[in-house]
């Protein structure tokens, strides 16, 4: 066994000793703006428009990821404004959604082809139906670094 291992369990140190736990600060506009960018040269219209709904909305990474695309569009429009019920405390959270949003979420679902009632970022399992949360963190601790 490596040393260090074993000192932390003669030593009863907790595994997460110097690790940043609990709530993380807010990101930056600057940092915010990099990610975007990143995004857009990648061309990864997927994780950009997971990225600005994301921003826009301020949802729990569990409501944003059952969002289905009759949430946020009406037809092939992607509306301004949208109410969701979110699954903790049941109650409905309307939120704007802004045209840089509006324009990454139409790209996506359009070269996604998904219908209405499809969720808006399905996963690629195919025993899931949506992107499941803990992939949603990976997405987010990705972006971040």
């Amino acid at each position: 066994m490596n040393q260090e291992i074993q000192d932390q369990i003669t030593q009863n140190v907790p595994c997460n000793k110097g690790k940043l736990i609990g709530q993380k600060l807010p990101l930056k506009l600057k940092e915010i703006w990099a990610i975007r960018i990143c995004l857009q040269m990648a061309k990864n219209t997927r994780e950009l428009a997971l990225f600005n709904l994301a921003i826009d909305s301020k949802l729990r990474g569990c409501d944003l990821v059952k969002l289905r695309v009759c949430d946020v569009a009406q037809g092939n429009r992607v509306s301004s404004r949208a109410i969701v019920m979110q699954q903790k405390t049941h109650r409905p959270v309307q939120f704007e959604i802004t045209e840089q949003t509006r324009d990454s979420l139409e790209n996506w679902i359009n070269h996604a082809k998904l219908k209405p009632e499809q969720y808006l970022f399905p996963s690629r399992v195919h025993d899931s139906p949506h992107l499941s949360t803990r992939q949603y963190v990976r997405i987010v601790e990705h972006w971040v670094t």
